[in-house]
């Protein structure tokens, strides 16, 4: 089990989101998702999250909110719990490139139609309706949701 950290950095109507074609052996190879990574010893979910965002992009977020918790269980690539976040700001400036992929800015009605994991919609939909925090239960078979639970705290 692993603790990660996924932050949607917004801007005009847009997400600052990484395609991952970089890395070998990838889980996420050739998707399309948010920037973050894994907890480093002693860190909390905010500062792994400001950590990993300066890391991939360069930059600082501002108005960081922690959106919810969602946890990933597969068959596959075992369990980990991943820590939500949306961030309406930064300071610096960005570095397109980076070791896992390409970082582009994303318009959020074009999303939904790039290759992302099933389970992204939901927690897409949850923070772009400004829900609650919550707590997602996601559930695959390979790169296939069988299932999925939502709680709001």
């Amino acid at each position: 089990m692993i603790n990660t950290t996924l932050c949607y950095i917004e801007k005009n109507g847009e997400y600052l989101m990484i395609h991952r074609i970089k890395k070998k052996n990838d889980m996420n190879h050739d998707k399309w998702i948010g920037v973050g990574g894994k907890f480093e010893a002693g860190e909390s979910p905010f500062d792994c999250a400001v950590r990993e965002i300066r890391e991939e992009t360069g930059v600082v977020p501002t108005d960081l909110r922690y959106r919810g918790v969602v946890t990933f269980v597969s068959d596959a690539f075992g369990t980990e719990y991943m820590h939500l976040f949306c961030a309406s700001g930064y300071e610096g400036e960005i570095n397109y490139e980076c070791d896992e992929g390409r970082l582009e800015w994303v318009k959020k009605s074009d999303v939904l139609n790039l290759p992302i994991w099933e389970g992204d919609k939901i927690f897409l939909d949850l923070i772009n309706k400004d829900c609650p925090f919550f707590s997602l239960k996601l559930v695959y078979e390979g790169e296939r949701l069988v299932s999925h639970t939502l709680d709001f705290a």
